[in-house]
């Protein structure tokens, strides 16, 4: 798993240079290609080093796409429905992790033959491939093809997603915001990231990140990547018996993400992750208790639940959250390096957490659960203080909350004050807009 993680941090991070120099689509197809060749090595391997390289090979392309798919999702979603449309990503996590379960589980009777390990290896190939080819047919992100200057095909995309003439006055509005939100740090390098400046680049750069790590923070890979070992080891469950529940995890993961994408929008990402936060603290805390005592059958059970609930919950603001958040907070400039940064965040954490996990259940048992328990409760205050909500508001407005913040505490209280449309409201006001003007043209002739 280290391995994997290191090659994450690096593909991340070379998003940083790639991402705005090849555009989203064109790094997510390298990413993805270069993730299929690790799969490759992986199931083909006949030695530890072919693994070893395999590996960080797998991390490298999964880091690359993990880093610019959400800037692209968000740069094509209107900001009613930009949030639906990424967490939706959370029940989709959900399914991937049932379905790479269950396939271990049922190769977990096959014994020590090598096809045991070789076919889930490959399998995730047939995955990559759908991902490398279905993106030639999707749309370029605007908001890229602006930055690049072919405004002109900015327009014909953003036309079919309003669903309007590329020459109406929606589509005028969006492509001059775009470039006044260039036109505010378009003097600054890629390194603008660490500057603060008149957008406060850095202080984004540290939101973005900081949501990253409270989503490695709150203990779910203690969770999520230690499930059998906890239900063997903690719970003495049988190792059959252990590995189904294991598998079945990822349904909680489903339902999570399907409460996100009805509660996003409405709720807001600030809310959503306070009361994850605090959830999380009460079923680490309620976790600790249970498994202090293993002889207690009814304790056990409580365990088993509210591992369950710890993962629902986390699907529900904080799997497919932190990645929406670092988009929209990253102003257009720097969106690409901003994400990359972000997500070598939770690269780097996972690595962390996944290294000191088994040293902390072996060495102080239950009381480990106690520390993400303080860890999510902090998480909770910080998020209340220091992030902003987002909800409604468009990313070339959002440079806004920034411009007019002068520390860290002012963007909550500033975002508050901005003025929100839901999508039918925004179009149906810019169509409004567009015909009045027609109108009053057709009386002057």
């Amino acid at each position: 798993m280290g391995l994997y993680n290191i090659g994450g941090i690096f593909g991340s991070l070379l998003c940083i240079y790639f991402g705005d120099r090849l555009g989203r689509r064109r790094v997510i197809a390298i990413a993805a290609s270069v993730a299929m060749i690790g799969a490759i090595l992986m199931a083909t391997a006949f030695g530890t080093a072919q693994l070893i390289v395999a590996r960080l090979v797998l991390g490298l392309g999964t880091g690359g796409y993990l880093a610019t798919v959400p800037v692209w999702q968000s740069e094509l979603s209107r900001a009613s429905d930009r949030g639906a449309s990424l967490v939706a990503n959370t029940a989709f996590i959900g399914s991937g992790i049932s379905l790479a379960l269950f396939l271990d589980l049922g190769f977990y009777f096959v014994g020590s033959n090598s096809v045991s390990w070789r076919f889930p290896f490959a399998f995730q190939i047939v995955l990559l491939l759908m991902v490398a080819g279905f993106v030639a047919f999707l749309p370029e992100s605007p908001r890229w093809l602006v930055k690049q200057g072919r405004c002109d095909e900015a327009r014909e995309i953003l036309a079919l997603l309003l669903d309007v003439e590329p020459d109406s006055d929606a589509i005028n509005f969006d492509i001059r915001d775009m470039e006044a939100s260039l036109s505010v740090s378009s003097s600054e390098s890629r390194w603008g990231v660490f500057k603060m400046g008149r957008q406060r680049t850095m202080h984004r750069t540290i939101l973005a990140s900081a949501g990253q790590f409270f989503q490695q923070l709150c203990g779910i890979n203690a969770i999520t990547l230690y499930t059998t070992t906890l239900f063997e080891g903690f719970l003495g469950m049988d190792p059959v018996n252990a590995r189904i529940l294991s598998a079945c995890i990822g349904f909680a993961d489903i339902a999570g993400g399907v409460v996100a994408y009805f509660t996003i929008e409405r709720l807001g990402r600030r809310i959503l992750m306070i009361w994850t936060s605090i959830g999380l603290c009460i079923c680490m805390a309620i976790l600790a208790g249970t498994t202090s005592n293993p002889g207690n059958s009814g304790a056990l059970i409580v365990a088993v639940v509210f591992v369950y609930m710890f993962e629902g919950i986390f699907s529900i603001g904080f799997s497919g959250l932190p990645y929406l958040y670092a988009a929209e907070v990253a102003p257009l400039q720097h969106r690409a390096a901003t994400n990359a940064i972000s997500t070598a965040t939770v690269w780097a954490f996972s690595f962390m957490v996944a290294e000191v996990t088994p040293v902390g259940l072996n060495t102080i048992k239950h009381k480990y659960f106690i520390i993400y328990a303080v860890f999510n409760a902090t998480i909770a205050l910080l998020v209340y203080f220091c992030f902003p909500e987002t909800k409604g508001v468009e990313l070339e407005d959002m440079g806004e909350i920034f411009l007019q913040s002068n520390n860290i505490f002012d963007p909550p209280r500033v975002a508050r004050r901005l003025p929100r449309l839901h999508l039918s409201e925004e179009v149906d006001q810019k169509r409004s807009l567009s015909e009045e003007r027609g109108a009053h043209a057709l009386k002057e002739l």
